[in-house]
């Protein structure tokens, strides 16, 4: 008898990566209420707390988000900088060495995170493929002399 089986049952070797709309709608809310506690606490004056902050922010998201996440993720985090992070506040501006800089610090956050993620989930299903195969024993007889 001919038994229907889906191949996505049982376990999976990579957990699935969150869908990329989800991904940034967290990125660019997440980056707001960052922003705005920072801009609270140390005041508007110190756009580097903020850039550290949302890149570790980056980094987070990028652990259950997939490769193509990344710059999408970098250019709403860097809005939300610029935008609120950097008087005057609601303006949009682009100075290019400082943005390129903070632009490119997001998007290697967003990537070091993904392939952080990536790296132990591979390390992890390998692990659980081949947790089960075991070592021989050793023959008490394989021929080295003084035994």
């Amino acid at each position: 008898m001919i038994e229907w089986v889906s191949l996505r049952t049982g376990a999976r070797p990579v957990p699935q990566p969150v869908a990329t709309p989800v991904v940034w709608a967290t990125a660019f809310g997440g980056a707001l209420i960052l922003v705005a506690v920072l801009n609270t606490l140390v005041g508007s004056d110190r756009p580097g707390w903020a850039l550290a902050a949302v890149s570790l922010l980056a980094a987070l998201l990028g652990l259950c988000a997939r490769f193509t996440a990344a710059p999408g993720t970098a250019v709403l985090c860097w809005l939300i900088l610029n935008g609120f992070a950097v008087p005057p506040a609601g303006t949009l501006t682009w100075t290019g060495p400082r943005d390129a800089c903070w632009l490119t610090c997001l998007c290697s956050a967003a990537l070091v995170g993904t392939v952080l993620a990536r790296l132990v989930q591979a390390r992890a299903a390998y692990r659980r493929i081949a947790g089960g195969a075991t070592r021989p024993a050793p023959d008490p007889d394989d021929g080295r002399p003084g035994r």
